[in-house]
């Protein structure tokens, strides 16, 4: 890894994951280090365990402990980079949240909190970013959306209509900064085996096998499935691609 490049046209940069400290987010964090850039795990508490695994990949990591929803916190994210490193060349943002919920009983509240995290923290968190891809002429913005937007299960009406934002303002945002040097696309997974969705109800009402059922490849996912394409989306091969969103779900949306 170069230690002291940064910047477009240099191997080194500086990427922040958001919702890094496990699961999906965690994988994404290991996979940009083992590509060569320090990390930056923004999460609501420790993130411990990415961060021995990013060290053991022979990465640079801070973690910074925000709320993603909340834009003083994301504010003092953005300081923490740049006291740390100066610059942010990649973010991705995965974190996201998904109370499995009819729509008749969603109150105000959750849909608030829903839109809030995942919405919301997208024009958070690239006001905060953006300004350095721009001025650096290189970045490379990807977004965390799903495909429960194309397939519009049932239940996740809140969930849905959220990532139908992100992806809503992955394309616009593309059509904004090309010209910048940044690219802005969304990774859309289908249903991901991770300690959060097994600990939620997916697991007890037997929505892993229901979905594998509909999928071409009939196993379930597991963050490892998503490292090859944040590696790709943040690298120079993919300097043409943009306001795109890659599906990986084992074939489920087949767009």
């Amino acid at each position: 890894m170069n230690s002291t490049a940064q910047g477009g046209g240099t191997d080194r940069k500086v990427a922040v994951v958001t919702g890094g400290a496990a699961g999906i987010g965690q994988a994404y964090a290991l996979r940009l280090a083992q590509d060569g850039h320090a990390v930056v795990i923004a999460d609501l508490g420790p993130a411990d365990e990415t961060e021995k695994l990013v060290r053991e990949a022979g990465g640079e990591v801070l973690s910074v402990e925000t709320d993603v929803a909340d834009a003083e916190s994301v504010a003092r994210l953005a300081s923490a980079v740049a006291k740390r490193f100066g610059r942010a060349d990649i973010l991705v943002h995965n974190a996201g949240i998904y109370p499995v919920v009819p729509f008749e009983e969603t109150d105000w509240p959750t849909w608030r909190k829903v839109m809030g995290v995942n919405l919301d923290s997208v024009y958070h968190l690239t006001r905060a970013f953006l300004p350095w891809m721009k001025a650096n002429g290189w970045g490379r913005i990807v977004f965390v959306a799903s495909t429960a937007f194309h397939t519009g299960p049932a239940g996740l009406v809140t969930y849905a209509a959220s990532k139908g934002g992100v992806i809503g303002f992955t394309r616009s945002l593309a059509t904004e900064v090309g010209d910048f040097g940044v690219t802005v696309n969304a990774i859309a997974p289908g249903m991901v085996r991770t300690p959060g969705t097994l600990a939620g109800p997916q697991q007890d009402a037997g929505l892993f096998d229901a979905v594998v059922a509909t999928q071409a490849v009939k196993r379930v996912g597991v963050p490892e499935d998503l490292m090859g394409v944040v590696s790709y989306l943040t690298s120079e091969a993919a300097s043409f691609m943009t306001g795109q969103t890659l599906a990986v779900d084992g074939g489920v949306a087949r767009l």
